[in-house]
Formats: structure tokens, C-alpha cells, sequence
């Protein structure tokens, strides 16, 4: 394009310096034409790149790997010179997001409108954005770009698997002391009344209360005596083996290619890395605590050192998941080190379920050490040996087993749900 109007601007020239010198009509019409030509090109570009309007409205910045992450995109014309062609170009991180659109034909006044649904393959966050819109005019001869530099976060939380009955031993607090802590959960366990604040739900209501002081008064709670549950992620980069596959993660199609497209089911497999098991289990195990009203807490140490202290409900699983989400196996400590550094967090009759893919058998050393002090410990092993690791957790297995500590193991290719919904080992 560059070179097609630097040829136009040397015509023009030509045919001026022509007409000036021969004084015949014919060059200086051609001049005034060309001339004509290219002022009229710039011109239509310049509206062009200036009254095109672009908008984009993503249905929600939270979601998760195998979940959609929709977005809607509308181009508005608001001159009433029309748009030959236009070029939006996205710059968003998103594995596998393809919003990029080449729209032909956008008349005065008009508008495009377009919808991106992508299946998220690959947990973290990602930048949506920056947007680019190129253009030009009829003749190709002022190309035209224009850039929306706003930006916006979307965090893919890490995949989840149902699991429906995980053995746990049963922590119960002794003694009174983590009785005294008021929560605005509704238990078994009354502590008192007061008086009713904006927010506060009907059925804490005590209606006798009420009507003998003749105001609104709510019932107020304790936490029931369970223990906290701590999960604890081993993300020390020494333990872990490299995924074999490039992507993140691999879609598979369940039933055969003989069947319609609208019958087919896409199922999402986890990459062949122990990075990936240990932050679905952990995911996992933190959704099936939470769902049964538990208080559960986070350890980690990746890239950097994550701890979530125990809570319940919706708001404390989005917090745990979003940790998950960008955490990564670059820790530099030891899973025995981690423990015993942060061995003040957990009170006893704590429980603790350790996600690890090491095979140290030092291990088991620590974790009956552990149930000495009065903790419960349940360990789930990523089996490095089966992604393509030296080590196997055999051993580690059965030592656990002879100390009878509960243990999982975990396999690449394994169904999760079924693995961590039997009777541990």
C-alpha cells in the first residue's frame, strides 16, 4: 500500500511539473485528478478510522477450565461514509480465545455485532485486551490503525472434580476453647441474643425475645466443635515432573466420530503433570470440605508463599481457587520444611491433607509425628513415577499404611472422583 501511493504522489508530480512546462490541458487535469484522488482517499480513511465505535462485554471475569468464557462484541458506524472493510485485531492472552474479526461491508450508520464462546483449557490469569482496529479507503492507498489500549483480568480457576465420600479421620476439638468464636453461620450451637442489624436473616429471628422486649432480636451462633481442615499443596519445583504434552490441557471427544456433531461430548483431560494433579486435587478436596459446611484452610508454597486461613462457605472457596489458579510448582522448601515452619497455624485435633508427588519416606516420619502432637494426617501421592518420573510412591505408600495413617495415590490418567471417593489406603 505503501508503495502504490508513493507511485500516485510521483504521477501527480509528474503530470504537474508537465502541464507547467508544456502548458497542455490534458497533464494539468490529470494532475488535479490525481491530486483530487488522493485527498478524497485520505479523507474517507481518516472518517473511517474516527467514527467506528467498538465495544466488548465479557459475561463474567471468574470461571474455570472446562467452563465457557463468553464474550460479545458490537462495531458501530457512526459516519455516513461506509466502511469497505474493517480489521479487529485482539491481543488477549486466553489460550485458544480467538476474537480477532474481519468485517466487510459496514454501511452509514451501521452496526456488527459478534459472540465468542471459549471452552478455558489452562488455569491463571489472563489479559483481555488491548483491541486493534485497522482500516482504510476504497483504494488502499492511507491504511489507517487505531488501538484501544483498555485492559481488563480474567481469572480461570483450576479444575474441579466431584467426590463424594473422602475418609477422614474426625478432628474434635477438646475442650472449650474454639467454642467461644461467634459466626454468623446458623448452628446447632446457640450462644445468645441481641439486637436485630440490617442484613440479618428472618430465620435468626427469636421471637419470644421480640415480643417481650418488643423489638426485633436475632439469635446469635457458634461454631460447632470440628476441626479446622488444612490443605496442604506440595509446590516445591524438586518434586514435580515436566508435563509431556506442550498444552496445558487436551480436549478428548467421549463417544466416536461416527456420531453427529450435536451429539458429541467433549471431555476435558488433565495434562500429564503432577503440577496440574496437585492443584485439582487440592481444588477438589477444598470445594468437597466447603460443600459440608467444614472450615478449611490453604498452604502453599510455589512462587510464593500462599497461606488462607480456615473459614467457610462460597466466599472462602473462590478464595482457595483463585490462590490455586496462579500458583505454580517454583517453591524452593521442602513439603517437611513447610510443615514444620508453619507448624503454629494448626491446633490440635486439626486436620491436614497433604498433596504431594515426593517420595521421600522422611514423609512418614513427619506425619506420625504429627498425629503424636494430636493432628490428624491424610496423605494423598501423586504417583511422579507414572508421568514419567524416576521415583515411585510405592514405598512411601506402604510405609504410611504400616503406621496405619490413611493414603491415597494418585496415577497419571486416573479418574479422580473414583480414586479419592474410596476407602483410603
Amino acid at each position: 500500500m505503501k508503495y502504490r501511493r508513493t507511485v500516485l504522489f510521483l504521477l501527480a508530480v509528474v503530470a504537474l511539473i508537465g502541464a507547467l512546462q508544456t502548458g497542455r490541458a490534458l497533464l494539468y487535469n490529470l494532475a488535479y485528478l490525481l491530486a483530487l484522488l488522493i485527498i478524497i482517499s485520505f479523507a474517507w480513511a481518516f472518517a473511517n478510522i474516527n467514527s467506528v465505535r467498538f465495544s466488548r462485554a465479557t459475561r463474567a471475569f471468574r470461571t474455570q477450565v472446562g467452563r465457557p468464557l463468553e464474550e460479545r462484541f458490537i462495531v458501530i458506524n457512526r459516519s455516513i461514509v461506509p466502511v469497505l472493510w474493517l480489521e479487529v485485531r485482539d491481543s488477549s492472552e486466553i489460550p485458544g480465545h480467538f476474537t480477532s474479526q474481519v468485517i466487510n461491508g459496514l454501511g452509514p450508520r451501521g452496526s456488527y455485532y459478534w459472540r465468542t464462546t471459549t471452552i478455558c483449557q489452562q488455569r491463571g490469569r489472563f489479559q483481555l485486551g488491548p483491541i486493534s482496529i485497522s482500516t482504510s479507503d476504497p483504494f488502499g492507498l492511507f491504511p489507517m490503525r487505531r488501538q484501544d489500549v483498555q485492559t481488563r483480568n480474567v481469572v480461570v480457576y483450576p479444575m474441579t472434580v466431584d467426590i463424594f465420600d473422602f475418609a477422614l479421620p474426625v478432628g474434635v476439638l477438646s475442650g472449650g476453647d474454639a467454642l467461644r468464636r461467634r459466626t454468623h453461620y446458623i448452628t446447632t450451637n446457640a450462644a445468645g441474643v441481641r439486637d436485630y442489624a440490617p442484613g440479618d436473616s428472618f430465620s435468626r429471628i427469636h421471637w419470644p425475645s421480640t415480643a417481650r422486649r418488643d423489638r426485633l432480636i436475632v439469635k446469635e451462633f457458634e461454631l460447632d466443635p470440628l476441626a479446622d481442615i488444612w490443605i496442604i499443596a506440595d509446590m516445591a519445583s524438586f518434586s514435580h515432573v515436566a508435563p509431556r504434552a506442550p498444552q496445558a490441557q487436551q480436549r478428548l471427544v467421549a463417544q466416536g466420530d461416527e456420531l453427529p456433531v450435536w451429539m458429541r461430548r467433549e471431555v476435558f483431560r488433565l495434562t500429564d503433570s503432577t503440577e496440574e494433579y496437585t492443584v485439582t486435587i487440592a481444588a477438589s478436596l477444598a470445594q468437597y470440605f466447603l460443600r459440608k459446611d467444614r472450615a478449611v484452610g490453604m498452604l502453599a508454597y510455589g512462587q510464593s508463599n500462599e497461606v488462607v486461613q480456615p473459614d467457610r462457605g462460597e466466599r472462602q472457596l473462590n478464595r482457595i481457587l483463585e490462590t490455586l489458579a496462579v500458583l505454580r510448582a517454583e517453591g524452593r522448601i521442602p513439603l517437611q520444611d513447610l510443615v514444620n515452619g508453619e507448624i503454629h497455624l494448626f491446633p490440635r485435633g486439626a486436620t491436614l491433607v497433604v498433596v504431594t508427588p515426593g517420595s521421600s519416606e522422611n514423609w512418614a516420619g513427619i506425619a506420625r509425628q504429627l498425629v503424636r502432637r494430636g493432628l490428624k494426617v491424610v496423605t494423598v501421592l501423586v504417583d511422579a513415577q507414572s508421568f514419567g518420573g524416576t521415583h515411585s510412591a510405592a514405598t512411601l505408600a506402604t510405609l504410611l499404611q504400616a503406621y496405619h495413617l490413611p493414603v491415597y495415590v494418585v496415577r497419571s490418567g486416573d479418574d479422580l472422583t473414583a480414586v479419592l471417593s474410596r476407602s483410603a489406603g
